[in-house]
């Protein structure tokens, strides 16, 4: 008996002598506390220095490449010329996405779409929220002109050439819907639905999103109020279905109608007297 049960013994530890050893899975990296209040400090001391940056790099640009393209606008009118002045804005929205993706991706440690929340949509809902946009701009279009307000403001002075109008409507369309629904709706809303609640989150990135744009619509405050209730829809959206997705399609689709709206009106940007902004 004894002599069996050492033979049995001994086959064992043969056999786990000779099976191969697995080797140890690598530790997970360890993940980091997201959306805190000090990485939104760094982030709103980021924002001076991109707008610096932008500005630097912008204006030596058109120094080095006037020569080439004789182009002869002095600096006075480089700070009122649209196009230069849009070139401007994205080299800024550059600086500020690179550092959102930078910082989610490499010290967050997380995927710069999840995090943000970009979300997958159904062919279905894609056409919902473009006619929900299309209809949302709409509206926009006949309320101002009810209420009292300014003639005129700044972003209507912007539409001076059809090159001018040509340019803003890409902007509007390929590069603001991005940007704003990026930084307001994805980054912000992130920090202060973490920080302070779901309806905190809505209500203050909407009005963040209209104090960008009283700058465009100074003493037309028809505009602004019909501004701060956009932003609000775009954030209740957000809110509602926990996806940036339908808030980016609602604004590149509200922004798209307006301008296919506005080339119609002034005859493909060739006919833009005063006042042609405030829709009749």
């Amino acid at each position: 008996m004894t002599l069996e049960f050492d033979s049995e013994h001994q086959q064992e530890v043969d056999s786990n002598l000779e099976a191969p050893q697995q080797p140890a899975e690598p530790p997970a990296k360890p993940t980091r506390e997201r959306w805190r209040l000090r990485d939104l400090l760094f982030f709103i001391l980021f924002i001076p220095v991109a707008l610096v940056a932008a500005n630097i790099i912008t204006f030596v640009g058109y120094a080095l490449l006037a020569p080439a393209l004789h182009l002869k606008v002095s600096i006075l009118e480089l700070q009122k010329n649209v196009v230069f002045l849009l070139a401007l804005q994205l080299i800024f929205y550059i600086f500020l996405l690179a550092y959102v993706y930078l910082f989610i991706h490499f010290y967050y440690r997380a995927s710069f779409w999840v995090a943000l929340k970009w979300k997958r949509l159904s062919g279905h809902n894609i056409i919902r929220y473009l006619l929900g946009g299309a209809a949302l701009s709409l509206v926009v279009m006949v309320v101002p002109p009810l209420l009292p307000s300014k003639k005129t403001f700044p972003l209507e002075k912007m539409f001076n050439s059809p090159s001018s109008a040509y340019a803003i409507a890409v902007f509007a369309v390929l590069i603001a819907p991005f940007m704003e629904e990026l930084l307001f709706r994805g980054l912000l809303f992130a920090f202060f639905q973490k920080h302070g609640g779901l309806t905190f989150a809505i209500v203050s990135t909407a009005l963040l999103f209209a104090g960008l744009h009283i700058p465009e619509y100074w003493g037309a405050w028809n505009h602004v109020v019909m501004i701060l209730i956009v932003g609000l829809t775009f954030s209740i959206i957000r809110g509602v279905t926990d996806s940036l997705t339908p808030s980016y399609i609602l604004h590149v689709a509200y922004n798209g109608t307006l301008m296919v709206l506005l080339f119609l009106q002034t005859q493909h940007f060739q006919h833009m007297p005063a006042g042609f902004l405030l829709f009749h």
